[in-house]
């Protein structure tokens, strides 16, 4: 399955499509410095064929080339980074004192 992952900023979310169709989304919110990633859904006709990971790869690699840090709400993509340590660089790592210390 040919998979395309492109940025939706209108709507503020990556979508992963294939054969013109939304197979699903990846939500975020964005500052000058972070991708917030909030939710990721794919669509139930499309899981278990790789949807999901080529969304979350496709949104990172878009992120790194903006040069922004990551901060994984979303379950799925904080335990797709777990899986592929080579995009662990990308978390945002609060410093001392961003915790109210």
């Amino acid at each position: 399955m040919d998979i395309e992952v492109a940025d939706a900023p209108e709507r503020k979310r990556y979508e992963a499509r294939t054969g013109g169709a939304v197979a699903g989304f990846a939500e975020y919110q964005l500052t000058d410095q972070l991708a917030v990633f909030t939710h990721t859904e794919v669509d139930p006709a499309y899981e278990g064929q790789g949807v999901g990971g080529a969304l979350v790869r496709g949104a990172l690699d878009d992120v790194r080339t903006r040069g922004l840090a990551v901060l994984p709400v979303c379950p799925f993509v904080k335990s797709w980074i777990q899986r592929h340590p080579d995009y662990a660089d990308l978390v945002y790592q609060s410093g001392p004192g961003d915790q109210g210390d």
